[in-house]
Order: structure tokens, then C-alpha cells, then sequence
């Protein structure tokens, strides 16, 4: 995938400098998904969907994907399955079958970006295709 690739390469440096835990995935996600921004499409921050707010919105052409990403810090469970059922509700919303759930995992001792990045296919509660990022 070639978020992944953007990411062994700036996320590392952005890790270290950013005291907001979320700022710097978000920024190098945001920074990523801009190619489509410059290609006539559109990103949304903090899309309202309903009662909650899916992270991110991408459009273009008749293409829309809903992005949410998660923080996987020191002493919490994986954030895989609350991120499953929160973004499973906002495709709900959107009337969409499939999204991305992109977990950043800041935990202390993990091995280098470039070891521990991977994708896979996941089924949300409803039953949605979701695409598992593991940053």
C-alpha cells in the first residue's frame, strides 16, 4: 500500500517531534491523502456523521471513503474493535460498504516503523469491508 510507504518514510521523524499523540499520524495521513486534494478532490476533518464524527472524509469523483484512525498508546487494549464499530456506524451513514481504519500504534518499545506496518481486510460489526492499516 502506498500509504505505508509514505508513512516508514515521514512518520518516524514527525513521531518524535510532535507532543500531541495524534498530530503527527493525522498530519502525515492528511499530507498523504493531499495527491487526491490536487487531483480535484476534496478532504474532510472531523466529518459529522449523525451523533459522532468520522476523522477523515475523502471524495473524488464519484469515490468517497471514510477514514478513521486510532492511537494505540501505552497500557490501553488494541483499538481495533472500538475502531471497527465506530467507523461501521459512519459508513452506515454514508451508505458506504467498505472504509479505512488506520491504527497508529505509539506504544513504548515498539519495533521501527518499517517492521511493524502492515494491511489487512477486516469485517465491521455490519458487516462492511474494512481496510486495517497498522502504522
Amino acid at each position: 500500500m502506498a500509504f505505508l510507504d509514505f508513512w516508514r518514510q515521514h512518520g518516524e521523524p514527525l513521531l518524535k517531534s510532535a507532543p500531541y499523540h495524534e498530530i503527527a499520524p493525522h498530519l502525515v495521513l492528511m499530507a498523504f491523502l493531499h495527491r487526491v486534494v490536487n487531483g480535484g478532490g476534496t478532504l474532510e476533518r472531523e466529518y459529522a456523521i449523525g451523533a459522532g464524527r468520522m476523522d477523515l472524509c475523502l471524495r473524488y469523483g464519484a469515490v468517497t471513503l471514510g477514514i478513521e484512525l486510532k492511537v494505540w498508546r501505552d497500557r490501553r487494549p488494541d483499538p481495533l474493535a472500538r475502531g471497527l464499530e465506530q467507523l461501521d456506524g459512519y459508513l452506515a451513514g454514508l451508505g458506504l460498504d467498505c472504509g479505512w481504519l488506520v491504527l497508529f500504534d505509539r506504544r513504548s518499545g515498539q519495533p521501527p516503523i518499517a517492521e511493524r506496518t502492515s494491511v489487512a481486510e477486516a469485517l465491521s460489526p455490519g458487516g462492511r469491508s474494512i481496510q486495517v492499516i497498522r502504522a
